[in-house]
């Protein structure tokens, strides 16, 4: 691949979600926003109906299938980390080599990525123990007023039976 050379791809997007408006004006916002994106152009883009899901009627289901040109892979790489489509398929050019500077902004764009996730698993991770621990309070005083109501219920019933 030659530096000036573009990158075709086409992504596929698929989202979950109520009400069925909702899930294509959100196809629609996610379509506008990867064109605006640096080295980023849509060629086309078509948003199938929703569709109530099989295994939950409450929800709806849709896909979008975009398809952009990059300047250049790593802008595609982006596109992957930022927006998760759920495929992706490099329409052209059918071969695509990197210099090592090229592979190193892909992986050091892949390795920024998994940081920033990892954060969040950890913050995540904290507050539910938090979270935890404060339940277990609220459930323990509410255990021990449990246990002397019942306690004193369970003493009235004794007494009747004697």
């Amino acid at each position: 691949m030659s530096s000036n050379e573009s990158i075709r791809a086409m992504l596929i997007l698929d989202v979950i979600g109520r009400p069925p408006k909702h899930l294509v004006e959100t196809l629609e916002k996610i379509t506008e926003e990867m064109g605006k994106e640096k080295g980023v152009s849509v060629k086309s883009k078509k948003i199938k109906e929703p569709a109530v899901m099989k295994d939950n009627k409450e929800f709806y289901t849709t896909f979008s299938e975009i398809e952009v040109e990059v300047e250049d892979i790593l802008y595609l790489a982006v596109l992957m980390f930022k927006y998760m489509p759920a495929h992706i398929e490099v329409i052209s050019p059918e071969t695509i080599s990197l210099s090592n500077n090229g592979w190193s902004d892909i992986l050091s764009e892949l390795v920024r990525r998994l940081h920033s996730y990892d954060e969040i698993a950890r913050i995540l991770q904290i507050e539910k123990q938090e979270l935890l621990r404060k339940i277990q309070e609220l459930g323990l005083e509410k255990k021990a007023n449990g246990k002397t109501s019942k306690d004193k219920t369970s003493k009235k019933k004794t007494s009747k039976k004697k």
